[in-house]
Parts: C-alpha cells; structure tokens; sequence
C-alpha cells in the first residue's frame, strides 16, 4: 500500500486541530442564544455541512469541464470524488436541519421551499453517482458524468437563492430576508466568529477528504488495469 504523502499528512494533522477547536468555539465560546437555547449550536454545523455540499459540486462542476477539454482521467478521479463528500455533507445539512426545525417548527420536515430544493439537488446528485454505476466504459462513464455534472450544479444556485425568492420559513442570516421567519436570530460577534471559524474547518476537511478521495480513486484503477493485464496473460 502506497503511503500518504508528507503534505496529505499535515494537512490531515491540521484539519483535526481546527475541528477540536471548532467545537470548542461551538460549544463553549459561542453564547447561548437566548430564544432558541442550546439547540441553535446545531446552526454552526448545518450551514457549514451546506457549504461544503456548494463547493465539492462546484469542484465536480469544473472538473467535468476541464474533462471535456483535455480528456484527462484525473479530472474524472476529481469529479466523483468530489461528488461523494458533498452528497454525504449535504445529507447532513439535511439532518441536522431536521434536528433543529424540531423544537422550533414543532415538526421534523416542512414543505418549505429550502427543503425541497435541498432535497432536489440530493437526489440529483444521488442519481450521479446511480449513473456512473450502469456504465461500463471508462471513457464513456467519464464522458457522461461530466456533464451531467455541469448541468446538475445548476441546482446548487437555486437552492441557495430559494429563501431570498419564495415565501419561506427558513431564516435567512446572512444577507436580506424576512426578518418574521421563524428561527432568525442576530449573530453576537462571537457567534459571527464561531460560524466563520466552522466554515473555515470544514472547508479543511473537504479538502482532506478530496485528497484521499482521489488517492483512493486513482490506487483503485490502477488495481483495475493490472487485473486486466493478468487476465490478458
């Protein structure tokens, strides 16, 4: 087994370094807010998960593009990898969601429309990987995750601006929103330095998932192609 390199290794060493340190801002530093109590934490780890949903389909996004132009596997590797952490990032902002509307909507799901669109692009995303799975060739799985990729990220954007269009429910922090939806709050600086700090963390743990993601990819087709050689023999 080849191992990690150097760099991968202290960036792994610093991603849990800031994540103890994230809970630490989280759960001690941050105060208590005081409508919502204890229960608003769970804010730091919902938005945070979301963000790295965006961005690892972002990354699949222009990895599939710059296949499409160079036809180069690695950019493939990239794409799916990428695509693997977001769909288990973006569950968890789902669930952890849910975890937070119980208390204050009373309800674990509402047809709201941040939810909906949430769920959407899951699922889009889900089926991405469904696709790759039903295609045997290389080069064509390649080929057609990549733009299927292209096109899924458009539901990334929607998401986003859904509570800033539509009637909804979701509070909307940062940026204009209805000031009535249920769950808003004003960020003290410290909740403000807690939530740039999380997102901050959990940008490192993307990219030190990615970069084992893609290890792992590229160690398994090489695995792949001397069994092919063998076979061949």
């Amino acid at each position: 087994m080849e191992a990690a390199p150097r760099n991968l290794k202290i960036l792994t060493g610093i991603t849990i370094g800031l994540f103890v340190l994230a809970l630490y801002m989280v759960f001690i530093y941050a105060p208590r807010e005081a409508v919502m109590g204890d229960v608003q934490r769970v804010f730091y780890f919902h938005v945070a998960s979301g963000w790295v949903g965006a961005v690892a389909f972002l990354v699949t996004a222009i990895a599939g593009g710059v296949y499409l132009a160079k036809r180069d596997r690695k950019w493939d590797r990239v794409a799916v990898a990428s695509v693997e952490i977001g769909v288990v990032f973006t569950f968890i902002n789902i669930a952890s969601g849910s975890i937070w509307a119980r208390p204050i909507w009373n309800t674990w799901w509402t047809w709201d429309p941040r939810l909906v669109t949430a769920t959407i692009m899951l699922l889009l995303y889900v089926a991405y990987l469904m696709l790759r799975q039903g295609i045997d060739d290389p080069d064509r799985r390649a080929r057609f995750g990549s733009v299927y990729g292209i096109v899924a990220f458009v539901s990334v954007p929607i998401t986003f601006v859904s509570i800033r269009i539509f009637r909804t429910i979701h509070p909307v922090i940062i940026g204009s929103g209805d000031p009535a939806a249920e769950g808003a709050f004003d960020m003290t600086p410290r909740m403000l330095q807690a939530f740039m700090f999380s997102l901050l963390t959990f940008t490192f743990i993307y990219a030190t998932l990615l970069w084992y993601r893609i290890r792992l990819g590229r160690l398994s087709e090489e695995v792949e192609e001397r069994k092919m050689e063998m076979m061949s023999v």
